[in-house]
């Protein structure tokens, strides 16, 4: 059950992360930490050409020393797991050809790509691309959203720590995702 959460509960953090701006300092197996992924995602993505994104990374900013929710606490404790990069906004000129530059450029980096995906998102030729990669115990969920309906682009490069994401309970891990259970805390 816990990796039918691994996507949701990434993309959830990161968004909560951007959002926020939570964040703590990681360091995964053989010194392989959240800087270090993240300084590769921000290489790989800054190669490529993609856009500034405009939303901050995770750890830069920190809005509250105590949070009280207790979902805002296990935010800011999967802030430590995390590293991202996102751009959400008006279409970018080549951003396939950008994000496919992206991957690759973090497979010359040691990322281990699995199988691609591709699925049709709109009889306009909309596509949503996705790929998993794996480094040093890292996730790393790379997908690029392009719904020609709504004429925008979302490109994300989201990974997480195996170790450090083990450690969350199902119910926390429910809690990341936004599936309660069908209760409210």
């Amino acid at each position: 059950m816990r990796t039918r959460h691994m996507t949701t509960v990434a993309g959830v953090v990161a968004a909560v992360l951007f959002g926020a701006g939570c964040g703590a300092e990681g360091t995964g197996a053989g010194g392989f930490g959240r800087e270090a992924a993240q300084e590769e995602i921000r290489a790989a993505v800054a190669g490529a050409g993609l856009p500034k994104s405009e939303l901050p990374e995770p750890g830069s900013v920190t809005p509250t020393a105590a949070p009280t929710a207790e979902r805002d606490r296990i935010v800011q404790r999967a802030a430590a797991c995390t590293a991202a990069w996102q751009y959400v906004g008006p279409v970018v000129e080549g951003a396939r050809g950008k994000y496919d530059a992206t991957v690759a450029a973090l497979g010359k980096e040691g990322w281990k790509a699995g199988k691609p995906f591709e699925e049709k998102l709109d009889d306009k030729g909309g596509t949503s691309v996705g790929v998993t990669l794996k480094k040093s115990g890292w996730t790393l969920f790379a997908r690029h959203h392009a719904p020609t309906t709504m004429a925008m682009d979302m490109v994300s490069f989201q990974a997480t720590e195996d170790a450090c994401m083990s450690r969350f309970s199902e119910r926390e891990m429910d809690l990341l995702s936004g599936d309660e259970g069908g209760t409210k805390g």
